[in-house]
């Protein structure tokens, strides 16, 4: 009897290392490519860089599996980034592909139409993309165009990034995100569709946003450095406004990310039950125990800041009522870094790019570092945090088996020194190679 047993536990082993063989083989035979990565981050969050790695990476452009060493399954292209460093693609979460800061660009809503900005949205897109970011957040652009980029990407009819678009952002009537400096008969021309007054207003302008096609409600809940009107970055968006605003887009299974710049402002968003704060540049220490209540992020945009401070001592793109805002808050918002840093809030990587140029988006990890963050802690910010605060955390910012094969390789080591990921010289978006120098 004993004897049996074992010639059955026997038969039951080898017809499991079948099967496990059979699998082993099927799942190598569906690998489209293999990556050779001499040295590979697959998971920020853990710190741990392993060498002499493939990645395997199916015809539908998910990650089948990692394996040591440098293997070569049949019928796969072998993609040699030996002597690079892998990680996966990079994700801002506070972007503006439909436009750039510049002299000109006061006159963006007299003179362009919905498809110039969705041409150039597109352009920047591949800009983006070139600069090794997988996936972005577009936070405030005209709906047609942001959700015709974003589904003709989804579709693969247009290369760039992966997009979650909030499209218009709510705001005051009349503040940040509103049009200002400009005769009334103008702005009547130029008031934007999702500005609100009063609760029911923005409750109303917030369901029709949705129904347009908004990922994620973004809303100016305080003044901005770049509204043409010398209004201060104090609140702007009443209580209960933010209350209904946050009401209606978590009823419709939305987050919301608030704009804010002061600290009042900050507050009474986080209060109202925000899901994250954009800028935060005069956080205090009530607004961090906000802050660590729930599932929520600070994406600070560290290089936003720094930008409108090189531009307001140049001269010749900022208004006067923006260069007064962008000298105090360009100081403010470096600070605040720090501050973050000493208080362990929660950061998700973004850069408020659109403000700085397209493709300057790894800039912001020398901030990060410079307001003493590790490198390690910045990549993670712009992987695995960004991935959770935007709700992806299921898809992207991994390299592991069943996420999408969104992966970059950087000359140098990014875990000692960030400014390598200036330059991004192999990139993979969802499975296909969009660059490869």
């Amino acid at each position: 009897m004993l004897q049996r047993g074992k010639l059955i536990v026997g038969a039951l082993a080898a017809l499991a290392m079948l099967a496990g063989s059979s699998f082993a083989q099927d799942a190598q035979s569906q690998v489209a490519h293999v990556i050779h990565a001499g040295r590979l981050l697959a998971d920020a969050s853990t710190g741990r860089v392993l060498t002499e790695q493939s990645i395997l990476i199916g015809a539908d452009g998910r990650i089948i599996g990692v394996e040591a060493g440098y293997v070569t399954p049949a019928g796969a292209e072998v993609i040699d980034q030996r002597n690079r460093f892998v990680m996966a693609g990079l994700i801002d979460s506070h972007v503006h592909l439909s436009s750039e800061l510049g002299p000109n660009r006061i006159y963006d809503g007299v003179l362009l139409t919905p498809a110039d900005a969705a041409l150039r949205a597109a352009q920047n897109g591949r800009t983006t993309l070139n600069a090794g970011f997988t996936t972005v957040a577009d936070l405030g652009a005209p709906n047609d165009a942001i959700f015709a980029l974003r589904r003709a990407i989804n579709e693969n009819r247009i290369v760039g990034p992966r997009i979650i678009a909030s499209g218009r952002g709510i705001t005051p009537d009349g503040g940040h995100g509103d049009a200002q400096g400009f005769q009334p008969h103008v702005l009547d021309v130029l008031r934007s569709e999702s500005a609100c007054s009063g609760a029911d207003e923005c409750r109303r302008d917030t369901r029709r946003q949705i129904q347009a096609g908004a990922d994620v409600i973004k809303i100016t809940a305080t003044g901005g450095v770049l509204s043409n009107t010398a209004a201060g970055v104090g609140q702007q968006l009443s209580d209960d406004e933010l209350a209904a605003i946050v009401d209606a887009a978590h009823s419709m299974g939305r987050r919301v990310t608030a704009h804010a710049h002061g600290v009042e402002g900050i507050n009474a968003a986080l209060r109202a039950g925000v899901d994250s704060i954009e800028h935060g540049s005069y956080l205090d220490r009530e607004s961090v125990r906000l802050l660590r209540q729930g599932n929520r992020y600070l994406v600070p945009t560290l290089l936003a800041g720094w930008w409108v401070g090189q531009l307001a001592e140049q001269g010749g793109v900022l208004t006067p009522a923006q260069t007064d805002k962008a000298r105090q808050v360009s100081r403010d918002m470096a600070n605040m870094g720090r501050f973050a840093r000493e208080n362990r809030v929660r950061i998700a990587y973004g850069t408020d790019t659109g403000v700085s140029p397209h493709g300057m988006n790894a800039r912001e990890f020398q901030l990060l570092v410079e307001a003493g963050f590790t490198p390690m802690q910045t990549l993670q910010m712009a992987t695995v945090n960004a991935a959770d605060h935007l709700q992806i955390g299921n898809v992207t910012g991994r390299i592991a088996a069943g996420y999408a094969a969104d992966i970059i390789a950087v000359d140098g080591d990014p875990t000692q020194d960030v400014a390598v990921l200036m330059q991004a010289p192999f990139v993979m978006a969802r499975g296909a190679v969009f660059k490869n120098e």
